[in-house]
C-alpha cells in the first residue's frame, strides 16, 4: 500500500513529445525528448511496438516528472510516461483537452 503522502510526492506533469527516434540498444524502446514547461528531459519508454515516432511528435502526455534518473540499455531516462497496458498493446495516457506542458496533473 502507498500512503497518501507517498502519493503526493509524485510530480505528474503533462509532458510534449518534441522528439523521437529508436532506442540504440533495443528493439521495443524509444529514446524521447520530452519538454515538461520550459524544461527539456529525455525519456526512455517501451512504447515502440505501439506508436511510430510521427505519432509521438506533438503528443501530449502524462508523466511522472520528478523520479531519480536511471540508465535504460546506456541512455539516462529522466522521467517516466504513464500508459495503460493489456497484453502487448500499450495506450499513453493522454490528457482529452490541450493544456499547456508542464500543467500539472492532480
Amino acid at each position: 500500500m502507498v500512503s497518501l503522502k507517498e502519493f503526493q510526492e509524485l510530480e505528474l506533469r503533462i509532458a510534449e513529445v518534441v522528439h523521437a527516434e529508436p532506442h540504440p540498444n533495443a528493439d521495443r524502446l524509444y529514446v524521447l525528448k520530452i519538454k515538461v514547461g520550459g524544461e527539456e528531459k529525455q525519456t526512455v519508454a517501451g512504447i515502440r511496438q505501439n506508436y511510430s515516432p510521427e505519432e509521438l511528435v506533438g503528443k501530449k502526455v502524462v508523466v511522472v516528472n520528478n523520479l531519480e534518473p536511471a540508465t535504460i540499455r546506456g541512455v539516462e531516462s529522466q522521467a517516466m510516461l504513464l500508459a495503460a497496458s493489456e497484453g502487448d498493446k500499450v495506450i499513453l495516457l493522454t490528457p482529452d483537452r490541450d493544456v499547456p506542458s508542464g500543467t500539472a496533473v492532480r
